[in-house]
């Protein structure tokens, strides 16, 4: 599966998703002043091979935000929301103190979290630098595409 990215000029960005016969489907993205959530679910899921949003739309689920909820997908989001959270301070919160916001943004929202431990977050992180700095430079109208297989 192909997500493109495409930087936006208003308040969005937008993920488009191409899947082997099927119809590509376009999702807006807000802006955030980090790189999209969507790309940021990207490198959750693909680094520790986990299903989260992407992983369910690669399965054939639609791209819209009605998907119901599950244990696995529900740990994906909440560890992407600690991310996010993770890049609007520059993406340096110490390893362990992530996985404990993690961990109470989980039982805040009665999610069971994932085992992860502090190698797992630095290999986010790592893919995660590495697509802020190939994003950051685009401008308007230009896309970076990301390939997610399984």
């Amino acid at each position: 599966m192909e997500l493109r990215f495409t930087k936006g000029t208003g308040k969005y960005d937008r993920m488009d998703v191409y899947r082997a016969g099927v119809p590509s489907e376009a999702v807006d993205c807000p802006k955030q002043g980090i790189i999209p959530h969507d790309m940021v679910h990207c490198a959750v899921e693909g680094t520790l091979h986990r299903r989260g949003f992407i992983g369910r739309v690669h399965d054939g689920e639609p791209a819209a935000f009605q998907m119901r909820g599950d244990a696995e997908s529900d740990g994906v989001e909440r560890l992407v929301e600690v991310f996010q959270a993770d890049g609007w301070s520059g993406w340096r919160t110490p390893a362990e103190d992530l996985l404990d916001l993690y961990r109470v943004t989980c039982r805040a929202r009665t999610c069971d979290p994932l085992p992860l431990h502090a190698g797992d977050v630095e290999a986010i992180r790592t893919c995660l630098i590495e697509l802020s700095a190939r994003w950051a430079p685009l401008a308007p109208g230009e896309s970076l595409a990301l390939h997610f297989g399984r």
